[in-house]
């Protein structure tokens, strides 16, 4: 009950008829967050189009998302150096791969190089389910092992929109300084912008809300964040 009384009193300091800057909504979540542990601070983007499996890519956040990522790499030989060097969490080829079919899921990114990929893609059943598997479109298949794993550890993330045509993402946590989500915030919904289907037609972006894990959403004026 107690906790209801506060979120009933965060929300009536949030005038649902007004769309606030992103500057003024980060200011206003974070003025009223009430709960003791450090929460996550998530945007919900409202897209439209035909067919919302189109609608999903990559990101590069700024100042990161606050959460550590534990990041698989399969490859062989001198790559396996490589990703050792550059921070991987876990590196094997053959080895893994067995170790993955038995359903070892302690990692929350995985990177392959191509010549593994034939091998990798008979793991459908514990990565595919997952949103794990590698792929060339994201960048995941890839001979760049070390850029990769920089861009993976320094607050990459993929997206889609949901059965719905919402994208839902963390963009850091409540911790963070309040022009770090900002940034984090106006550099994520661009770059929705910028993947923009071709055939997506008149207004893209119906609504845009950010909020704490336990807050309420504040709804952002998202035609002043385009570039």
């Amino acid at each position: 009950m107690k906790r209801g009384k506060k979120i009933k009193e965060a929300r009536s300091k949030i005038d649902k008829s007004v769309l606030y800057s992103v500057e003024d909504a980060v200011k206003l979540m974070m003025d009223n967050k009430f709960s003791k542990f450090n929460e996550s601070v998530d945007i919900a983007i409202k897209v439209v189009h035909k067919s919302y499996q189109n609608i999903r890519g990559t990101a590069v956040l700024p100042a990161g998302t606050g959460k550590e990522k534990k990041v698989l790499v399969i490859c062989k030989g001198d790559k396996q150096k490589e990703a050792q060097e550059a921070g991987a969490d876990y590196v094997g080829a053959e080895d893994i791969i067995e170790k993955i079919k038995g359903g070892w899921v302690d990692y929350q990114a995985v990177v392959a190089t191509p010549d593994m990929m034939k091998e990798v893609g008979k793991l459908g059943q514990v990565l595919g389910k997952r949103g794990l598997m590698p792929k060339p479109k994201s960048g995941t298949v890839t001979e760049d092992i070390k850029g990769i794993i920089k861009e993976l550890k320094g607050g990459r993330v993929e997206y889609r929109a949901d059965k719905t045509g919402v994208i839902h993402m963390m963009v850091g946590k409540v911790s963070f300084e309040s022009p770090a989500l900002v940034d984090n915030i106006k550099t994520f919904f661009n770059q929705v912008m910028k993947d923009k289907p071709s055939d997506a037609k008149g207004n893209f972006i119906r609504s845009v809300h950010v909020s704490s894990t336990m807050g309420p959403g504040i709804k952002i004026n998202h035609k002043g964040i385009e570039k």
